[in-house]
């Protein structure tokens, strides 16, 4: 059990911050252990102080959970610290029932079905490695013996993609990602409209933080908010499905393209309502009579020079930060470097947008060469709400990382190799949660499936730490006896979905 020096505390808090079961409480600044306790050892390993120990003795009345190398030591009523197992008068029940079928994916293209005869939520896990998977089943489908695999997998080597459709600066790539002061991911590079977070893999998982990367792993798996901190970067208010909150601002649209690809795809209604467009964006800063779209629609340069370092005819690089369009200007008098007044003339009109149409500014040429902002006509801002209409709402997506290996594998048969070089050969199709994965190239099996066609709140983690997924193997009969599959261990998927119908 867990046992706290008192004399040591600090009262720092971190155990509260990262006790998976809410267990732990601060009394008079000194850290106090509820009977919902685990001893799953997370407060010991993260404690700077030495305040926290553990010894042998079994907490009266506890069941050792040992779906995992953790072994929680769980109270009557209560949860383990990955939440997954309850005991229920001295018996461990997972706290969810196993789901047969997932709904979100498409229709089978193979003789495999694309979809697994049930999937692994709920599944369970069997630990060590030398046990077959939890449930091994069979079931004809188009004349053909179909066996499915399953079960509930702590990946060590696991992360997950985060996609947020934003213009917004959040900070530098490569920038360390932290929730409650705790390293957990970085800045990754930014994709066409979209900032991207990478959150754990083995070496954070396996490091001081990888119990908060683990939560942070799953949370966002599970589309639960959370708020991250960008080192030197932005606050970020996110959830999978939702629009993102950057620095207390919601985003409403991701963007249409790139400022250069904006003006090519509106040259025509840009050039038939102003002289000049400039379209802001923090990679590249279209100029519409510079740009060949504009020549394309009949427009000569018209000497105005747009505040960002050229790249190409009508393209100039934009500088990150927290203007619009993603760049540090701030309004549409800054966008204008210069104008050369040997091709531009006095009463010329200057629109300067972003690549979402959200802010607008029009410019007038004035004698001087100076430009003064005037107000936009009803005619230039339909033009503006016609780029913001054929923009995306911004949202955040994610994509779950792993890699499957160990009981993932032992589980199946006794020939791991096998399994994975059936799985890369397509003999063998491999889901998450019932939802279609993408298998990465190379050895191992490696693959990314997006969380929001996984069956809802389907991943858990476990406190060595790791992520848990919910993994299945589909193929025939014939391909699970050729790779060696625990053949005795086959039910009809019958009996199984008779069991929880029972259950329900």
């Amino acid at each position: 059990m867990i046992i706290i020096e008192e004399s040591l505390c600090k009262g720092c808090s971190l155990c509260i911050k990262n006790c998976p079961t809410g267990a732990v409480g601060l009394v008079e600044k000194v850290a106090r252990l509820g009977a919902n306790c685990t001893s799953c050892g997370i407060c010991l390993r993260i404690c700077p102080f030495g305040a926290i120990s553990r010894d042998e003795v079994m907490p009266a009345g506890a069941t050792v959970c040992r779906a995992c190398p953790v072994q929680c030591a769980i109270q009557p009523g209560f949860e383990g610290a990955c939440r997954r197992y309850t005991n229920v008068n001295g018996t461990l029940v997972r706290n969810r029932p196993l789901v047969l079928t997932n709904d979100r994916t498409g229709q089978s293209i193979t003789e495999i079905p694309d979809r697994p005869l049930i999937t692994a939520v709920g599944a369970g896990t069997e630990y060590p490695c030398c046990k077959p998977a939890p449930h091994i089943v069979a079931d004809v489908v188009d004349d053909i013996e179909v066996v499915t695999v399953v079960t509930e997998a702590p990946l060590s080597y696991s992360g997950i993609k985060v996609k947020i459709d934003a213009n917004a600066h959040i900070g530098a790539e490569g920038a360390r990602v932290l929730r409650d002061g705790a390293i957990v991911g970085m800045v990754d590079t930014e994709e066409y409209g979209a900032k991207m977070l990478s959150i754990g893999g083995a070496t954070i998982l396996s490091g001081k933080n990888g119990f908060m990367a683990a939560r942070t792993i799953v949370d966002l798996a599970n589309g639960e908010r959370m708020v991250l901190q960008v080192e030197k970067g932005s606050k970020l208010d996110i959830a999978v499905g939702q629009p993102p909150v950057i620095d207390g601002k919601a985003e409403k649209k991701m963007r249409i393209g790139c400022g250069s690809a904006t003006i090519g795809m509106f040259a025509g209604q840009l050039s038939a309502v102003v002289d000049e467009a400039i379209i802001l964006d923090h990679h590249v800063i279209g100029l519409l009579s510079e740009h060949r779209a504009g020549e394309e629609v009949g427009m000569t340069y018209s000497g105005v020079v747009p505040n960002g370092r050229k790249s190409t005819r009508g393209r100039y690089f934009g500088e990150h930060g927290h203007g619009w369009g993603g760049t540090d200007i701030t309004g549409p008098l800054q966008a204008v470097k210069s104008i050369d007044m040997k091709l531009a003339a006095p009463g010329m009109r200057i629109l300067v947008t972003e690549t979402t149409g959200q802010q607008a500014g029009l410019l007038e040429v004035q004698a001087d060469g100076l430009v003064a902002e005037i107000a936009l006509t009803a005619e230039i801002q339909a033009v503006v709400d016609l780029i913001a209409a054929n923009c995306e709402d911004a949202r955040v997506s994610a994509v779950y990382v792993g890699g499957t290996g160990g009981s993932a594998r032992a589980g199946v048969t006794t020939h791991p190799i096998k399994l994975s070089q059936a799985v890369h050969e397509g003999q063998v199709r491999l889901t998450i949660g019932g939802a279609p994965t993408y298998l990465l190239p190379g050895g191992g099996i490696n693959f990314m499936v997006d969380v929001e066609k996984v069956v809802p709140k389907a991943f858990t983690w476990v406190a060595t730490p790791a992520t848990v997924a919910p993994v299945e193997y589909t193929m025939t009969r014939g391909t699970f006896e050729r790779i060696g599959g625990h053949t005795h261990a086959i039910k009809p998927v019958s009996d199984v979905k008779k069991l929880v119908v029972k259950h329900d």
